[in-house]
């Protein structure tokens, strides 16, 4: 296998957005991704980017990518924030998703973070798995809130 991870470029952006819309369909909401490539692309890349990327090839082809930006907590400072983190169903198991989970601890290490965080599923054994053995905090006690487009234009 010849595996590369390296920094995302825009031209990457509808193979990770392929991506993104099936790890949406494995955590079963894949109506959820309303984002539109130009947006992303232009999130991205465009003048005021908001988030980075990094993707794993095999053989020049895309299998996985680790999406993140900086989060700032008033209580810890300025940390990475994994968004997204995924690796194709057929290349799972191979330790892919590793090098690509060490790249963005890198980047925090590296670009002077205070930490990484992101979310899991509760019911994603897989990934809580794949996290303990790096003796990652898992939380409870916090429940995610949002207001969509709609809800914030009827404001």
């Amino acid at each position: 296998m010849n595996l590369n991870i390296r920094t995302a470029k825009a031209i990457d952006c509808p193979r990770i957005l392929e991506l993104i819309n099936e790890l949406a369909v494995y955590e079963r909401a894949p109506e959820e991704v309303t984002v539109t490539l130009d947006h992303f692309i232009e999130a991205g890349f465009g003048e005021n980017p908001v988030w980075k990327a990094f993707v794993a090839e095999v053989d020049g082809k895309i299998i996985g990518f680790a999406l993140y930006y900086t989060r700032y907590s008033t209580w810890k400072g300025s940390r990475i924030y994994l968004e997204d983190f995924f690796v194709t169903e057929a290349f799972r198991g191979q330790g892919i998703g590793k090098f690509l989970f060490e790249k963005v601890i890198d980047e925090a290490k590296n670009g002077n973070f205070n930490g990484m965080v992101w979310q899991v599923l509760d019911w994603n054994e897989p990934a809580i798995n794949f996290y303990n053995k790096y003796h990652a905090s898992l939380e409870s006690g916090w429940l995610n809130a949002a207001l969509s487009t709609d809800q914030v234009k009827g404001i």
